[in-house]
């Protein structure tokens, strides 16, 4: 990071923390108890619908991370926890290493507040980054990252944590997208003020950006272009409408994605390519790189 952390760019951070969690109505704290760890581990388990804290972070471990001086914290809304984040310091970084809200609170707007608090806190701390890995194919969250977050998609990482067993990633490969979150740069400073730049598909492909994976009205991959074009037009990788779902739904054709995705990614990323946005319909853009 090259700039400046200054006192008053932690204050400015801070308000706008503050602002977002009064928006919806909650506050974010720092856990430092055993009974609010457990109660962190048992939310993240129903957000992952994972069978033990064992397979995600248990309270244990959220012990020693928050005595170490790391990042626990739990949203709550009057008494009830809503949401609940974790991470731990990396070389010159925060690393998050796990986030999630309530399924009945999702969409709300909790995960936006936790993330400004986890920017004011960090800053506060001297770390002008924080990074994470999340799941390309969940529409959802990569356009929070990409656009709500300012932050910058860094690398893809095909299965990148092995075999997980934890409800939501079983039998499937784990594939992840780094993400770099420069806590000071225009698109973080803006995106904190509530400044979202949205990506325009239509405009895009008037302007001859190249179809690189499509999907039907299905939800099924259909590959197209074989190969990103040689005049470095944009390109267009499409991901499932809602993955989650798809995954209830039908197995198998959310099966179907992962390896579609990884394929029209990267291929598109040796050939020069970065992602640069999601749009909120579900289609990553890569444009060249700089």
């Amino acid at each position: 990071m090259t700039q400046q952390i200054t006192v008053d760019t932690v204050v400015r951070a801070e308000e706008l923390a503050r602002a977002a969690a009064d928006r919806v109505g909650v506050r974010v704290r720092e856990l430092s108890t055993v009974a609010e760890q457990n109660a962190a581990a048992e939310l993240l388990c129903r957000v992952w619908r994972a069978d033990s804290p064992d397979q995600l972070v248990n309270a244990g471990m959220m012990r020693a991370l928050e005595h170490s001086g790391n990042y626990v914290v739990g949203a709550y809304r009057d008494r009830d926890l809503v949401g609940a984040a974790v991470g731990f310091f990396g070389t010159g970084h925060l690393h998050s290493h796990i986030a999630g809200v309530d399924p009945a609170r999702q969409s709300g707007g909790v995960g936006f507040v936790l993330k400004q608090h986890q920017r004011a806190w960090s800053l506060a701390r001297g770390i002008g980054e924080v990074c994470w890995t999340f799941d390309p194919l969940v529409r959802r969250n990569a356009y929070v990252n990409l656009h709500k977050l300012g932050a910058t998609a860094a690398e893809y990482l095909p299965d990148f944590y092995g075999e997980m067993n934890d409800g939501i990633n079983t039998g499937e490969a784990t594939d992840r997208i780094y993400i770099r979150w420069e806590l000071l740069s225009p698109a973080a400073r803006a995106a904190a003020q509530g400044e979202v730049r949205d990506v325009d598909v239509p405009a895009l492909r008037a302007a001859g950006a190249v179809e690189l994976l499509g999907r039907t009205e299905r939800d099924w991959p259909v590959p197209s272009a074989l190969r990103p074009p040689a005049d470095r037009r944009p390109v267009l990788v499409a991901v499932p409408a809602d993955v989650e779902r798809l995954r209830v739904d039908d197995r198998e054709v959310a099966r179907l994605w992962r390896p579609a995705v990884r394929d029209a990614i990267c291929r598109a990323l040796d050939s020069g390519y970065r992602i640069t946005g999601m749009s909120r319909d579900g289609w990553y853009v890569l444009e060249e790189s700089a």
